[in-house]
């Protein structure tokens, strides 16, 4: 299963603006350099109260769709 590792610094705002449904797909840069994309709808699992602080990894499909994200660091 591909994955992908990226930091991400969202603040509370930010994430309610995806959590609530303003957009659906969150673009961002992977620590390697390369562009993903991910379902907006991923931040409700890791979303703490002063937003979404810390390393990532995204696992995708063998076809590029997204499974899961999971905490390799995350922020306090």
């Amino acid at each position: 299963m591909p994955s992908v590792d990226l930091r991400l610094d969202l603040s509370l705002a930010q994430c309610q603006h995806y959590y609530g449904g303003s957009a659906e797909v969150i673009h961002a840069r992977a620590l390697d350099g390369r562009r993903v994309q991910f379902p907006a709808r991923a931040l409700h699992r890791i979303i703490q109260r002063d937003g979404v602080h810390g390393v990532f990894r995204l696992h995708f499909s063998d076809s590029g769709r997204f499974i899961t994200i999971e905490a390799l660091t995350a922020s306090a």
